[in-house]
C-alpha cells in the first residue's frame, strides 16, 4: 500500500508540473498578429527560442519604406492620422478596430531601435491599454497577411506605418536619374 502512495504521489507531481509547462502566460498576448495571420499561422514548437515569448518593438527595414517599427514577431505597426497624438486619443472605435486592432500596451516591454521617451500608453474607452509612440495610438492591419507586409500603409490615405521616430513612414526614393549622385 505504502509503494502505491508514494506512485500515485510522483505521479500526481508529475502530471502538476506537465500542466504547469502548457500553462497561459497571462504576460504575453494572445492578439499578438492581425486576426487574419492569427488563424493560419502553425503553433510554435516546444523547443522554441525564447525570443518567442518576448513581447516588445523593434525596427524593421523595408525595400518601399525604409525603416518602419514592427512588433517582435515582426508586424508591422499603423498609426491612423484621425487619431491626435498631444492629447493621445484614439479615434478608432467599433468596426473600424476589427480592420486596424489596438495595439496593447505592456509593462516592460523589449524595445529595440526606438527611443524609450517615445513609448507611452492610453486607456481606451474599454478600459484596455493601448501602445503609442510618439503620442499617436498603434494598430495593426487585419490585412497583412505576414511579418514584413505593409499592406496597411497609405490605406484611405489615413494609415501610415510607423517610422522609429513615431512620423508616418514615406515611400523611399531613390536617384536613380543621375547615376546615383
Amino acid at each position: 500500500m505504502r509503494k502505491f502512495v508514494l506512485t500515485l504521489a510522483v505521479a500526481a507531481a508529475a502530471a502538476l508540473s506537465l500542466s504547469a509547462c502548457g500553462a497561459i502566460d497571462l504576460t504575453k498576448q494572445n492578439n499578438d498578429q492581425p486576426a487574419a495571420a492569427a488563424q493560419s499561422e502553425a503553433p510554435a514548437a516546444a523547443s522554441s527560442a525564447p525570443a518567442t515569448n518576448v513581447v516588445g518593438l523593434k525596427v524593421a527595414q523595408n525595400d518601399t519604406l525604409g525603416k518602419v517599427v514592427t512588433d517582435w514577431k515582426g508586424w508591422t505597426l499603423y498609426r491612423f492620422e484621425k487619431d491626435t497624438p498631444k492629447p493621445s486619443k484614439s479615434n478608432c472605435e467599433g468596426e473600424c478596430l476589427k480592420k486596424w486592432p489596438a495595439v496593447p500596451y505592456v509593462e516592460n516591454m523589449k524595445i529595440e531601435g526606438v527611443d524609450q521617451k517615445l513609448i507611452g500608453k492610453i486607456t481606451r474607452t474599454d478600459g484596455s491599454l493601448q501602445l503609442t509612440i510618439n503620442g499617436w495610438p498603434a494598430y495593426r492591419f487585419a490585412g497583412d497577411a505576414k511579418p514584413g507586409d505593409t499592406k496597411g500603409q497609405g490605406v484611405g490615405g489615413t494609415w501610415f506605418a510607423f517610422t522609429p521616430e513615431g512620423k508616418k513612414a514615406q515611400t523611399v526614393t531613390t536617384d536613380a536619374g543621375n547615376g546615383g549622385y
